[in-house]
């Protein structure tokens, strides 16, 4: 309990500014707003008089769905930024580690568009803003994937993550994916253990969530893996050694030859039983694996609210972002739907409050 009596000290004010930025998250019945609307015109109008405001404003018309998700991700990155830009320890250090998940997504892309002999410039664009850093410009620099390869390995925050990995030497479209997931289990692992270090109730709050988040990437990895070339020795080495699946679940996992087999380890625990259920559907997508996404999401909206019920906490942090980002796939969704006139499915996006 020693964290939450000096709580306050280093992060109350930072908690009280982010549960003011949770107070814009998008209602219910705001959503309904959207889901009404015509045009992508009318979207916009209706999105002035929510939190958002006129971000939109200096857009011309006919505004791209693309453009939304841009501007809307922007603003999530201003308000991460104003939070770590004025954190102090151990805030400053949780957040960085929130930041990491980004930089592999960035770094694979840079690694993969190299190995494709894109121009790196290009594929920087497309980096996600929160996964940046400030070396990234050199790896610009690097010709040929062994370059890439071992300024990675120096120049970023992720080196350590690096160091259980395949060789420059072996790099293909499989061995990427590899590497991919190698980072995410050492990330989760090492995020695990500093949340663990910060002791409760923030490690109460932020165990859970990263034990979903490695359970999903166990899970994404079997159901991907089949009918490729990964061996079941290869997968069961990507699965991180947290979540509620491990080790039994992951062990059944690792042996896994089809669906069903996956859907008799999920049975084991409560909350995971519905994600490959046939006999329904997610929020209007399909059963079974085609629905399991959303089966995610779903799940990982209900953990990232329950973090607002309890203060003194890092969680808030994390969730708030986690919750953003949901908002911010819902909205694209909706305007998808109504650029594309699709209104039979429009109602399939995924509320947060």
């Amino acid at each position: 309990m020693t964290e939450a009596l000096f709580f306050n000290a280093h992060a109350g004010y930072l908690e009280g500014v982010l549960r003011g930025f949770k107070a814009g998250l998008l209602t219910q019945s705001q959503y309904s707003n959207l889901t009404q609307c015509e045009t992508i015109e009318d979207f916009r109008m209706q999105l002035g008089a929510t939190d958002y405001g006129n971000f939109l404003a200096n857009e011309t018309p006919p505004i791209s769905t693309s453009t939304i998700a841009e501007k809307a991700t922007q603003r999530l990155v201003d308000e991460f930024n104003y939070i770590r830009s004025n954190s102090v320890q151990p805030l400053t250090k949780f957040l960085d580690y929130m930041t990491y998940a980004y930089m592999i997504d960035n770094v694979v892309l840079l690694i993969t568009g190299t190995l494709h002999e894109r121009d790196t410039h290009d594929l920087l664009e497309r980096c996600h803003p929160l996964g940046k850093f400030e070396t990234m410009a050199t790896l610009c620099v690097a010709t040929n994937v062994e370059e890439l390869y071992t300024t990675v390995l120096v120049e970023t925050p992720l080196a350590p993550y690096f160091r259980d990995c395949l060789s420059a030497q072996d790099l293909d479209d499989l061995n990427i994916e590899i590497i991919r997931n190698t980072l995410y289990r050492s990330y989760l692992e090492d995020f695990h253990n500093f949340v663990l270090s910060l002791g409760s109730p923030t490690s109460d709050i932020m165990s859970p969530l990263l034990c979903f988040e490695a359970d999903r990437r166990s899970l994404n990895i079997t159901i991907n893996s089949f009918g490729t070339g990964l061996s079941k020795e290869q997968r069961a080495k990507l699965f991180p050694s947290i979540g509620r699946l491990y080790p039994e679940g992951t062990s059944a996992l690792a042996r896994a030859d089809d669906i069903d087999q996956v859907k008799a380890v999920l049975d084991g625990v409560v909350e995971y039983r519905p994600f490959l259920d046939t006999s329904g559907s997610s929020s209007g997508g399909d059963g079974g694996v085609g629905g399991l996404e959303d089966h995610f999401f779903q799940y990982e909206v209900s953990l990232n609210k329950l973090a607002f019920m309890q203060q003194f906490q890092l969680g808030v942090f994390y969730s708030f972002f986690k919750l953003k980002e949901q908002e911010i796939r819902s909205l694209t969704w909706i305007a998808e739907c109504i650029a594309q006139n699709a209104k039979d499915r429009i109602n399939d996006y995924i509320p947060t409050f």
